[in-house]
């Protein structure tokens, strides 16, 4: 009787669980070597994000103005990463100031042409000191959502804490 208790127990605890959003799996850097070191590749399912959304992070230690961090959105255009999904982008809009693991910087949406038609990403740059972290993404779907995915997943405790000590060269 105990274990059919449990059992059933069990079960319905499993189907009035709230359903797990985000499933987050890392997957290989897909872009050849440039200048920098490659950085940590990222891949959400439709299911869990609305649509396959993949984030690219990687720090660029030594690479932003001391003074002023991430000014602005040409400096994100530059430094996002944007232009390793595609040469061809286009901003939807003016970027937002936006906070990621204690660094403030900038985030910003694209249009951008791939060979499957066009997709959506989402540029960040964050400074620390005179160290610059961004991520790009990209996906098909609303920019508005995958924004709110992407900052969700980056502050996760776990990718906060590798983000970090990436920023301090550990």
């Amino acid at each position: 009787m105990f274990l059919a208790l449990g059992g059933a127990s069990a079960v319905a605890g499993y189907e009035m669980a709230p359903p797990r959003t985000g499933e987050w799996h890392e997957i290989a850097w897909p872009f050849p070597r440039d200048g920098w070191p490659a950085g940590r590749a990222f891949r959400c399912a439709p299911a869990d994000c609305g649509a396959v959304l993949e984030v690219y992070v990687r720090p660029k230690l030594g690479f932003c103005n001391c003074s002023t961090g991430v000014a602005d959105d040409d400096e994100v255009d530059r430094v996002a990463d944007v232009d390793m999904i595609s040469a061809q982008f286009r901003p939807l809009k003016a970027g937002d100031v936006v906070d990621v693991a204690d660094m403030q910087g900038r985030i910003r949406a694209y249009d951008i042409e791939m060979p499957g038609g066009k997709r959506t990403a989402i540029g960040i740059a964050v400074s620390h000191r005179c160290d610059l972290l961004v991520a790009a993404a990209q996906g098909r779907g609303d920019a508005a959502r995958m924004r709110s995915e992407v900052l969700a997943f980056l502050g996760a405790r776990a990718i906060t804490k590798w983000m970090m000590a990436a920023m301090n060269g550990d």
